[in-house]
């Protein structure tokens, strides 16, 4: 009887699954209808205050009948982040009509691979220009209106000293994770305009929705800003700083970054643990520090020994990292707890507010690799 019970029950939730797959075709064709129509007008695909107000208003609809407002919001993002992507899929309004054809140095690696998928989605004229066609460079880059550099940054300087004259007002454009150096050698070499663009995401990355790309002048912004304008268009979001201040937070955010998470791999690589018991007991944080570190070591080492060993300020500031790590070393040695927990103090104070909107996002993000299979 119990057996029964549940079969009707469960019988009964099936239909309702069907319906709301039924109900989640519709809703994605409709995405598709207004994803034509902005491509046609050069609407911006990512409203923040149209997400945002209709996340609002479903969440307080989900309170009423007494469902969970967070599931609600995790539901909908997940379909949202489906419906930018068909969206994407569309194209987009090219918004300079008049721009000559655009190189892109280095268009054969992902980043450069990425850049033109969304070029040509907008229906810009795109040429490539990699290693393989340098003996052809001249030709490639007769009368071009933009040129986009995307290598590595230790032949960055290389690469921007052998280009032949271009166009005065051909903007180049330079992808680098160093803006400092990059920036100084173009405007050696071009007397046009020249911005600075730093992606800070994976070009992995179907679109750039919601994608954060921090911009640093060069010269003669007025020249470039349908760039931006076009980026913004495709999604992202923009953020402007100095190129010396770039390099600063930089060396945080990436060079040191990194370099923690390649000790951490080490660590583990000379410990020679056993992974796929770590794997099996680690807590959804310590899986997190896991996908980082395999992350990390799935792709180029080349990449990743340009990013940290480039500049010399990196060194300086990792020096000081280890020199801290060793004044931490000291209190455990003394068994010192009183000196960690005013330290920890310390440091929570300076968080501040952020400290409590860290931990909220991190509870968010530690329940998704909890729902993970593995």
């Amino acid at each position: 009887m119990i057996e029964n019970k549940l079969n009707v029950l469960r019988n009964e939730i099936d239909k309702i699954d069907k319906n709301l797959i039924e109900l989640l075709s519709r809703r994605l064709s409709l995405v598709s209808q207004i994803g034509k129509i902005k491509s046609r007008f050069g609407l911006f695909i990512y409203s923040p205050e149209r997400e945002e107000q209709l996340m609002s208003c479903r969440k307080k609809e989900a309170i009423k009948l007494g469902i969970s407002p967070d599931l609600v919001e995790d539901v909908l993002r997940r379909i949202m982040r489906e419906s930018y992507y068909k969206e994407s899929k569309k194209g987009f309004k090219r918004l300079y009509s008049d721009c000559r054809p655009v190189v892109i140095i280095g268009g054969k690696g992902r980043m450069g691979q990425f850049f033109a998928k969304m070029l040509t989605l907008s229906g810009y004229q795109v040429k490539i220009l990699d290693q393989d066609d340098w003996i052809n460079a001249k030709s490639i880059l007769i009368n071009v209106g933009v040129v986009f550099i995307s290598v590595p940054i230790h032949l960055m300087t290389k690469v921007v000293n052998t280009l032949p004259p271009l166009p005065d007002d051909c903007v180049i454009i330079d992808l680098s994770s160093i803006k400092t150096i990059s920036l100084k050698t173009i405007l050696n070499i071009h007397s046009g305009p020249v911005l600075g663009l730093h992606p800070m995401f994976s070009p992995d990355n179907e679109n750039m929705i919601k994608q954060a790309i921090i911009c640093c002048e060069g010269r003669y912004p007025e020249s470039y800003q349908w760039v931006l304008k076009q980026l913004q268009l495709w999604g992202a979001k923009l953020y402007y700083c100095t190129s010396m201040e770039h390099d600063k937070y930089m060396s945080f955010i990436q060079s040191l970054c990194h370099l923690i998470t390649f000790a951490d791999g080490y660590h583990l690589f000379k410990e020679n643990v056993d992974l796929d018991k770590m794997i099996s007991f680690s807590s959804p944080i310590f899986k997190l520090k896991l996908i980082t570190i395999g992350r990390l070591f799935h792709q180029d080492p080349q990449l990743y020994a340009n990013i940290i060993m480039e500049s010399h300020d990196n060194l300086i500031l990792i020096k000081r990292y280890y020199k801290r790590l060793g004044t931490m070393l000291m209190w455990l040695e003394r068994n010192d707890k009183i000196e960690f927990i005013v330290r920890f103090n310390k440091i929570k104070n300076w968080l501040g507010v952020h400290a409590d909107a860290f931990f909220k996002d991190s509870c968010k993000l530690l329940q998704l690799i909890t729902d993970m299979k593995k």
